[in-house]
């Protein structure tokens, strides 16, 4: 249940006279439950409003009285998935009393008058907020002081609302901004500011810029002028037709896997089909989130299930490609699709924890040291510069060379299309490891300029994958985590290169012996488990882990003479083990419901070492596997059905009882 309160205190506006004939206080509340809200109060004392946060279970979305918009303005900051508090900022010039905001990646990093941010607005605040439940408790400190008048000393001289929001931020809530685009938001203050403002909403139709809204702001090259183009003509036929994001989902799912079939089928015509579908199967990828944003049907879900089903789908795709090369007479097809999926899930994990840096050095720029004047320094500038440069040549590049998943996909199919597998197999590997050296020492080098301990805010143990004995290892603090990663990988990538050199001659048997050895050296990486993860750099560790473990693998399936197309289905099920806790990074959720079971990277390691050395080598992977891939499907049903379907229960039978439900 969403309680909506409207702030009418020190907003002349409020009883203005709207064309309809309400007030512009009454009329915002209406809006407010056609948005979704289950209760709206009209409020004019901010102690009544801290009283109200403190009884709240659910979202509190809070308004000035003197705001003018369209409907959907307040749809999508009661519904944004960005994050549990969110504010509205608006482009307007800030006005006396209002309170300018600056943002870095989305965040709200600054709020208060224009001249306490030394010009560094990047907007001003809309008026209006949502608040997260776990923000409630700041929320209602901040309504009490600013009703005592020991709100911080930038604070705004203006109405509540903004004084309100500015002692939220002084307290350190972390805030996303919600952007106006497309549709009309505006604070009024006298009659004829009113009159403009309700011209302007008049003059926008809402669902048309809705679903021009449904289109990302900022995407990658291919996507934005050969898919977005016409995808929300798709887009809006599927909201018609009444399927959901998730079906739409599915429904791309199929596509690529059929792609990938008709890649390993081959021929001239099964190729061509295969391409088509698999960009029609990239469109339906972007119409999935595109719906979502449409129709506003957000879920913890959809927004895992898309994460996870984008990874499968290419990698399903490469496994077409390697099976497609193998059956046109290339022996080392597998291998190197087993080369694209291991490059392109580290180059995934250094991405997913570069945001995570990217994004907490954003919270505290004090710690950024943006006077340093080094090349770290020097880099930001610039990559910010070119950033808000949008359409130029230079934007474009940028946004192109690091490999996105449009411009893979793209790549595939015309590459598969006009060459066949295998040119598709090593132009993907060519770029995606050029994407890689690029994007790897750009990141190191501004890295070492934000020197944020990322790490440290989140459980280092879950994200590195440790299992009980890494846990159970002692800490060897003088190396440093990132240094006994790396070492570990660099020791399975020489097994590798070792058995790869040896694999037709008669030293491959003798290199069994020699697994345990790379094992030891893998196995160094425990010795980081314990310690603390506050390098510049230590943001690498997760993605090192990652190689470590995966270059062991196929190590181990060369030496042990297992199926390149075995070696290949064991390492796509460790991705997606790895793809679901950084779904569950990205989404701020806990750890899969049987994360204590899967053993780790070290046991999982330690486990195909040992059939290696009796043997087994291929039963011993295909057997972990399974059991890997079982452990996964469980997770998952637990996850999204079982315990939301236990707590309902739950919630219904105190409900039932008389008593009062959790939320």
């Amino acid at each position: 249940m969403t309680l909506a309160i409207v702030l009418a205190a020190d907003a002349p506006a409020a009883s203005l006279p709207t064309r309809s004939g309400e007030s512009v206080a009454d009329r915002l509340a209406g809006q407010l439950r056609r948005a979704g809200a289950d209760e709206v109060r009209h409020v004019a004392d901010l102690g009544e409003l801290a009283a109200l946060a403190d009884a709240a279970t659910h979202p509190v979305l809070v308004t000035g009285a003197d705001l003018v918009a369209h409907t959907a303005v307040l749809r999508h900051l009661a519904t944004s998935p960005v994050g549990p508090t969110v504010a509205l900022v608006l482009t307007d010039p800030p006005g006396e009393g209002r309170t300018a905001v600056r943002e870095e990646r989305g965040q709200v990093v600054g709020a208060g008058p224009p001249e306490a941010l030394d010009g560094e607005a990047t907007g001003v605040f809309g008026g209006a907020l949502r608040v997260g439940v776990d923000d409630l408790p700041s929320l209602a400190a901040a309504a009490r002081a600013v009703a005592a008048g020991v709100a911080p000393a930038a604070a705004p001289v203006g109405p509540a609302v903004d004084r309100l929001f500015a002692g939220l931020t002084g307290l350190g809530t972390l805030t996303f901004a919600q952007r106006v685009r497309l549709l009309v938001a505006h604070r009024v203050a006298d009659p004829a500011g009113l009159a403009a403002a309700e011209a302007a909403v008049a003059a926008v139709d809402e669902d048309r810029a809705e679903l021009r809204l449904s289109v990302k702001e900022r995407d990658d090259f291919f996507t934005t002028f050969f898919v977005s183009t016409w995808s929300p003509y798709v887009t809006k036929a599927s909201a018609k037709l009444g399927l959901g994001p998730t079906a739409v989902t599915m429904i791309s799912v199929a596509f690529a896997v059929a792609a990938a079939v008709l890649f390993g089928t081959g021929g001239r015509v099964a190729l061509l089909a295969g391409a088509v579908l698999l960009y029609l199967g990239f469109v339906l990828d972007c119409v999935d989130g595109q719906l979502a944003r449409y129709t506003r049907h957000f879920s913890a879900w959809g927004g895992w299930l898309d994460t996870m089903a984008d990874r499968a789908k290419e990698y399903v795709v490469y496994a077409g490609l390697g099976y497609g090369a193998t059956q046109a007479g290339f022996r080392y097809g597998w291998a190197l699709a087993i080369a694209a999926i291991t490059l392109q899930t580290v180059r995934h994990m250094t991405d997913t924890w570069y945001g995570v840096l990217h994004d907490e050095a954003a919270r505290r720029p004090k710690a950024v040291g943006t006077s340093g004047g080094g090349i770290g320094d020097r880099l930001n500038a610039a990559s910010n510069r070119v950033q808000a440069d949008t359409g130029s040549v230079s934007y474009w590049l940028k946004r192109t060379v690091v490999f996105p998943i449009g411009e893979r996909w793209a790549l595939i199919a015309i590459t598969v299309a006009l060459f066949g597998p295998l040119v598709s197999l090593y132009a993907v590997l060519a770029w995606g490891v050029l994407a890689f050296a690029y994007t790897g020492a750009l990141r190191t080098l501004r890295a070492r300029w934000m020197w944020v301990p990322v790490l440290d805010t989140v459980d280092a143990t879950l994200h590195r994958d440790d299992g009980p004995l890494a846990r159970l290892l002692p800490v060897l603090r003088p190396v440093g985590p990132l240094t006994l990663a790396v070492g570990a990988a660099l020791g399975s990538a020489a097994l590798l290169v070792a058995a790869l050199l040896t694999r037709d001659g008669a030293g491959a048997e003798g290199l069994r012996w020699a697994v345990p050895a790379a094992l030891l050296v893998l196995l160094a990486a425990g010795l980081g488990a314990g310690a603390a993860h506050n390098g510049p750099l230590d943001w690498l560790v997760p993605a090192a882990l990652r190689a470590g473990e995966y270059l062991f693998a196929i190590a181990v399936g060369v030496v042990g003479d297992v199926p390149a197309w075995l070696v290949f289905g064991y390492v796509f099920v460790l991705t997606l083990h790895h793809y679901d806790l950084t779904a569950r990074l990205e989404k701020r959720q806990s750890a899969p419901p049987l994360h204590g079971v899967t053993l780790g990277w070290e046991g999982r390691s330690v486990l195909l070492a040992l059939a290696a050395i009796a043997g087994i080598a291929g039963i011993g992977m295909a057997t972990l596997g399974t059991y890997l891939l079982v452990v996964f499907v469980g997770s998952v049903a637990l996850a999204w059905v079982v315990l939301p379907a236990r707590a309902a229960r739950a919630s219904v039978g105190l409900v039932g009882a008389g008593g009062r439900s959790p939320g």
